[in-house]
């Protein structure tokens, strides 16, 4: 590659990465905690836990089991819509609570046109919970492989009590044992808070709206007034467009966790290209002009610097000194709090640029996934291009 054009890419990386880490919320930090010990309320509200599952025979004891468990002041009760499983979720759910009758497991109906599957659910949940608990301020959203520490519900409560808050959400833990894993979960949620910056979402003065869909706190008063999730019911990224709907009326917060984790597995590359591909067109808003730029953006801060760092853009010493700078002196610490959130070594952030390779390889996949009609497959369900849901 010719000087000039070596200098401009590797300028242009280094400008992008000293940007991100001095003027994008602070996103790298990690830093967005729920206190350990929370805030005492005088009078814990009732909690009603919804849980949408389709097949997770696997995981679902352990989640209504942790909700069961709670050490929670107030009353707490958990609703299981089993959505059309053929596994044997409804089974093990009510297993996993025995004799307690503070668990309720609801038979999902046909999936209808326009809606997703899992906002159909929660919308079955949110019925049953109207009819049999229709006292209970807060509503919990959470998966079907989610394990939440006894005092989850503790935390989650006395800071939507003490900050007035409309939504407080955790991005759970996410399992990460195996080496595909250890590659790219960690990247997965440094990806989406650089997109999502937690400090923005959580501060009142601006629009960025997120959460993450493994455990909403939700005040179901906010809920109705945002129209409820028939509002967003054919959205793929229910999470964040939820969070959207009821920022634009109330105060939201999201942050990190090591006491709410996620059991699902990824032992495979395929598992998580999966996972990916089936929303990332759809976070670009189906716009073949955003995949343009996310395909270049990506390139330009994580591909060049290790390439000009490893003097493989040419351009002498002053190239390979920028890319280098980028790539160890920024690049790589700004990662470091999100692995030593996962307990890795700082090492993994070396590989941190051939995980956004995989990632930026996986949001192609999406949009021809989109275009072939089969965009949104999950569960045995495709949102394609044009098409109603269907299985």
């Amino acid at each position: 590659m010719a000087e000039p054009a070596a200098l401009v890419l590797t300028g242009l990386s280094l400008a992008i990465w000293a940007g991100l880490m001095g003027f994008r919320g602070g996103f790298w930090r990690a830093d967005q905690r729920l206190p350990d010990i929370p805030t005492d309320v005088e009078d814990w509200p009732g909690i009603v836990c919804v849980i949408p599952a389709r097949n997770e025979a696997q995981t679902i004891a352990g989640t209504v089991g942790s909700l069961i468990d709670q050490d929670y002041p107030g009353p707490v009760s958990v609703i299981v819509v089993d959505d059309n499983s053929d596994d044997g979720t409804a089974a093990a759910a009510s297993g996993a609570a025995g004799s307690d009758d503070r668990l309720t497991v609801v038979t999902g109906r046909a999936l209808p046109p326009g809606w997703s599957g899992k906002l159909w659910a929660v919308s079955q949940g949110l019925l049953t919970a109207d009819e049999r608990h229709p006292d209970a301020p807060y509503v919990l959203l959470t998966d079907a492989d989610i394990v939440h520490g006894r005092k989850s519900l503790r935390r989650l409560a006395a800071k939507a009590e003490s900050d007035g808050l409309d939504l407080v959400s955790l991005m759970a833990l996410l399992r990460c044992e195996g080496f595909w894993e250890r590659f790219l979960i960690p990247a997965f949620v440094f990806f989406f808070q650089k997109l999502f910056p937690f400090p923005w979402v959580n501060d009142p003065s601006r629009p960025t709206a997120a959460a993450a869909g493994g455990c909403v706190l939700l005040r179901r008063s906010a809920l109705t007034k945002a129209g409820g999730v028939a509002a967003i019911r054919d959205r793929l990224i229910d999470d964040c467009a939820l969070a959207a709907e009821i920022k634009k009326r109330g105060a939201i917060w999201l942050g990190l966790t090591t006491r709410v984790r996620s059991e699902r597995r990824y032992d495979s590359l395929s598992e998580i290209w999966h996972m990916v591909s089936r929303t990332a067109f759809e976070q670009l808003g189906n716009s073949p002009f955003l995949l343009v730029g996310t395909v270049a953006g990506m390139g330009l801060a994580y591909l060049v610097p290790p390439l000009a760092g490893l003097g493989l853009l040419g351009g002498g010493w002053v190239v390979a000194a920028a890319g280098l700078i980028t790539w160890w002196g920024l690049m790589g610490p700004s990662y470091t709090p999100t692995l030593k959130l996962y307990g890795l070594s700082r090492g993994w952030g070396l590989m941190l640029p051939l995980a956004a390779l995989l990632f930026t390889l996986m949001t192609v996949s999406s949009a021809l996934r989109y275009w072939l009609g089969r965009g949104g497959a999950w569960k045995g369900r495709y949102y394609g291009a044009g098409t109603a849901p269907h299985e």
